[in-house]
């Protein structure tokens, strides 16, 4: 009898102004995210799609800014219960800059709202975006 169990690989971007970093709430439909939860921006990396271009592609879909990676940050991994599934999450992070766009909310996607937050008044952060925080501004 084997064990069901999952794996996920996703892209964020670091973006970061002075002491601020832009982060994305979960939205509150999705399963499990009944409370306000922030993250970074990004998400799943689609089938044979490069991470650094997923990256680009899900800021975009959630931000409306078009951002390119300055740099890879750090990837980090975490083992976590997925609805009663063991999910392995790799995570790729890069630092990124604004290239063109303006700041808007992704409608009837998987956050609902963008804001920049100071580094030391961030709201509730899921884990990926408290690593994500440490690597902003270490």
């Amino acid at each position: 009898m084997s064990t069901t169990r999952r794996t996920r690989v996703a892209a964020y971007g670091l973006l970061t102004d002075g002491d601020q970093i832009l982060l994305c709430r979960l939205a509150k439909r999705l399963p499990g995210h009944r409370e306000a939860r922030w993250t970074l921006p990004g998400g799943g990396i689609d089938f044979g799609e490069p991470p650094e271009a997923a990256m680009i592609r899900e800021v975009q879909e959630e931000t409306g800014l078009l951002v390119e990676a300055t740099l890879l940050a750090g990837i980090d991994s975490i083992v976590a219960d997925a609805g009663g599934v063991p999910c392995h999450n790799i995570r790729i992070m890069y630092r990124a800059r604004i290239v063109s766009g303006s700041l808007r909310n992704e409608i009837h996607g998987s956050t609902d709202l963008c804001q920049w937050w100071h580094k030391d008044q961030c709201p509730e952060l899921v884990d990926v975006a408290q690593a994500g925080l440490r690597l902003a501004f270490s």
